[in-house]
């Protein structure tokens, strides 16, 4: 991060990469797909499918959800 950089640019610069990352990874997973070249039940299907839903389950409750810290009055 330079010094001129700000929080919401290194935001936007860092989401933006890690995104993209992601997005082509995901890309990946699904040309698994193609039976020609590939061998899989329902059962792996499933446990990757549920692995990727539960870690967005994650991120979306990182994002929205506001952490609570004990006791307040």
């Amino acid at each position: 991060m330079s010094k001129m950089e700000n929080r919401r640019e290194k935001f936007i610069r860092l989401a933006t990469l890690r995104t993209s990352a992601t997005l082509d990874k995901l890309r990946l997973i699904g040309n698994l797909s193609n039976k020609s070249n590939y061998d899989y039940s329902d059962e792996d299907i499933k446990k990757i499918i549920s692995a990727l839903e539960e870690q967005l389950r994650i991120i979306k409750h990182k994002f929205y959800l506001k952490p609570k810290k004990g006791f307040r009055l």
